[in-house]
């Protein structure tokens, strides 16, 4: 294997070519095509209520600060949703231009068009107040700098309160930081967003404290007035097979994680993802783009039921990855250098459930990426994290109400850790938007009660 950075400019310049931007030319002709329906059913298909029709009618009239104030307005994380937001089965998928020969209006790149002027433009100010409001003398503790808890505290803070913000890390940013495509977030853009949204003399950020460690749950409760928990999935699921710690074999966001800092990271000539979702093909179209020869990527179910959309599959295949339905892996053993991988073909049953389907296959691989989803910090669940009265779903996921209420007073959670939550960075942010109306609320009957 060989080590390869993201500080060479020949392997950069092959992320940078995935990248789909707009010019203002195109940008306007697209914008155009906008029927700007009144009862837009995009927006009923935007998790967090964006103006779709109204920024794309502010793009095509040229008015390109009010797009970026209607975007802000509903979504702080508008700049990093437009680049990771699955748009083909969210808000174009409504688009009532979506059965013509051209396709829906391209939604996510005119949003990403409007929230790249403003963060390549640092003269131009966003019409986004972060300290509207009148102070509420309230404090909010807020774990975890991901996407919820950054857009929580951003919200909390143009409302008027106080947030102490945590993170286990050093810099603030979550999976945006360290978990999403290099090509999806290049230019530094996860931290560019979070020094906006945390550009607040109200919110102060706390790195390197983690829950159950350095901070606990009951001390929180007892000096915040709130607190909500956004600590995310920092674990990485197992697939439970035999030489799953081999070296060689990677968990695919640690590995993502350390290609977005620049790291060097080894790369291999034949290389194996397992799993189907949205990491998985980050992981596979990045390390072919690291210069591996062969990629593959193995779901033991159909192509159809892989969580990763059809957008993101096309985009695997056309950059060289290999997809191959009903393969589970079953053992990973050391051959010499190189490793060789046990797959056991499946098919599905006519009741739904998978089946073994002849003689397991046998491949000689010389890097193997787990990517099969994350999981809750098992740190956390000791009684000095997250546990101490807080239910855990069945999902591993901690249980909360429609407004992300957990089971302890004065305890909210919100983002991939809350059990209301997909796994999605825009999700994350709508958490963010019920959690804090839910405190605020909170709080006005707090001081009738007074």
């Amino acid at each position: 294997m060989i080590k390869v950075s993201l500080r060479d400019p020949e392997v950069a310049a092959r992320f940078r070519s995935l990248e789909s931007v707009m010019s203002t030319k195109d940008a306007v002709f697209e914008a155009e095509r906008c029927f700007y329906c009144y009862d837009a059913p995009c927006i009923q298909a935007c998790p967090v209520d964006i103006n779709i029709p109204g920024f794309i009618k502010a793009i095509a009239e040229k008015q390109i600060r009010r797009a970026e104030a209607l975007i802000l307005e509903e979504n702080p994380l508008g700049n990093s949703c437009a680049r990771v937001c699955p748009v083909e089965v969210l808000c174009e998928s409504r688009c009532v231009r979506a059965p013509e020969n051209n396709g829906p209006v391209r939604i996510g790149l005119l949003q990403r068009y409007a929230m790249e002027h403003r963060f390549s433009s640092p003269q131009v100010t966003i019409s986004v107040s972060r300290t509207a409001g009148n102070p509420l003398e309230k404090r909010v503790a807020v774990v975890g700098a991901g996407p919820a808890g950054m857009s929580a505290a951003f919200l909390l803070a143009k409302s008027g309160v106080a947030v102490d913000l945590f993170d286990g890390r050093s810099v603030p940013g979550g999976l945006n930081e360290g978990g999403v495509a290099a090509y999806k977030m290049l230019d530094d853009i996860a931290q560019r967003e979070a020094r906006f949204l945390l550009d607040s003399e109200r919110i102060r950020f706390h790195g390197g404290l983690r829950l159950g460690k350095d901070l606990s749950l009951q001390g929180l409760r007892r000096d915040y007035d709130a607190v909500i928990l956004a600590v995310g999935l920092g674990a990485q699921k197992k697939i439970g097979i035999p030489g799953e710690e081999l070296d060689g074999v990677y968990a695919a966001v640690p590995f993502i994680a350390s290609l977005r800092r620049g790291d060097p990271v080894p790369v291999g000539e034949k290389v194996v993802v397992l799993g189907g979702g949205m990491t998985a093909i980050d992981i596979a179209v990045q390390i072919r783009l690291l210069g591996a020869s062969e990629v593959h990527l193995c779901y033991r179910r159909s192509l159809e039921a892989m969580p990763a959309s059809a957008k993101e599959r096309l985009l695997a295949q056309e950059q060289g990855v290999f997809l191959h339905p009903y393969l589970r892996p079953r053992a990973i053993e050391r051959n010499g250098r190189r490793l060789s991988l046990m797959l056991q073909p499946t098919k599905q049953h006519p009741d739904g459930f998978l089946e073994d389907d002849g003689e397991p296959v046998y491949w000689m691989v010389d890097q193997v990426f787990i990517a099969v989803g994350q999981c809750l910090d098992p740190e956390l669940s000791n009684t000095g994290g997250v546990g101490s009265g807080l239910y855990i779903d069945e999902r591993g996921k901690i249980a909360v109400d429609a407004e992300g209420r957990t089971t302890l007073h004065g305890v909210w959670a919100a983002g991939d850790c809350a059990s209301r939550s997909p796994d999605l960075t825009v999700h994350a942010v709508a958490d963010a938007k019920v959690v804090v109306r839910s405190i605020l609320h909170s709080f006005k009957g707090d001081q009738h009660a007074a």
